[in-house]
């Protein structure tokens, strides 16, 4: 246990826990959106057992990320499943998935917070793999320190959203930018981004008008379906 009387290790535990800080943002709106339906109680377990789980996914995720990133289609697949969870979450599929089932709902929020944790860590482990270089006890260290503050961002963004409602909108919004992004950014498509640096942008923005419209179209036909 010697390194833990190095500055290096301490410099590099706040790095990680900076890095994660600063990734987990998106993370943290989509823990919120998952989350805001469910009975208070049950949001503290989803929001706890969930945000754990998705490090525990995270720790996993940077011993094999780069190799993942490697393969062709895996992030066309990850981004298609991000839009769609940000659609589910914006037209409350979730919610009617599990209606009438207390303990059903939470696990379906949980469930969506691991998938869409999953994919929109997969590039940016990466970034805190390089910061740990190796070092297993730092890398679990930093990501472990890390989880009260997702907790912690994701309760506030519910407690935002119950004030401001349009922020669902935009949470929504902000998962599909990500899809869209996540679909090009694909091993099998990185010649053709490379040459044209514009898709991006326009794939990112395409994510968020459909996941928003879908959803929107989705909510009017079910206010209409109730009137």
């Amino acid at each position: 246990m010697e390194f833990l009387n190095t500055a290096d290790f301490w410099i590099g535990l706040v790095k990680i826990v900076w890095i994660n800080i600063i990734l987990s943002g998106d993370n943290a709106v989509v823990i919120a959106l998952a989350a805001r339906s469910l009975p208070p109680e049950q949001q503290k377990k989803a929001i706890m057992f969930g945000s754990g789980a998705a490090v525990v996914l995270r720790i996993v995720l940077t011993v094999v990320a780069a190799k993942l990133l490697e393969l062709s289609f895996l992030q066309i697949i990850g981004g298609v499943l991000l839009l769609w969870i940000g659609y589910q979450l914006l037209s409350g599929g979730d919610e009617e998935e599990g209606h009438g089932k207390g303990n059903g709902s939470m696990f379906a929020a949980i469930r969506t917070i691991l998938i869409a944790d999953l994919v929109m860590s997969l590039d940016n482990v990466i970034a805190v793999a390089a910061t740990a270089q190796g070092n297993m006890v730092l890398l679990i260290l930093g990501l472990a320190i890390s989880i009260p503050l997702v907790i912690f961002g994701s309760t506030l963004m519910i407690k935002l959203m119950e004030r401001f409602p349009v922020i669902i909108t935009l949470g929504a919004a902000l998962i599909g930018w990500v899809g869209g992004e996540t679909v090009v950014n694909d091993n099998l498509l990185h010649g053709y981004t490379m040459a044209h640096p514009w898709l991006h942008y326009v794939a990112a923005a395409a994510g968020a008008v459909l996941v928003v419209g879908l959803g929107k179209l989705s909510q009017a036909r079910a206010a209409k379906a109730q009137a």
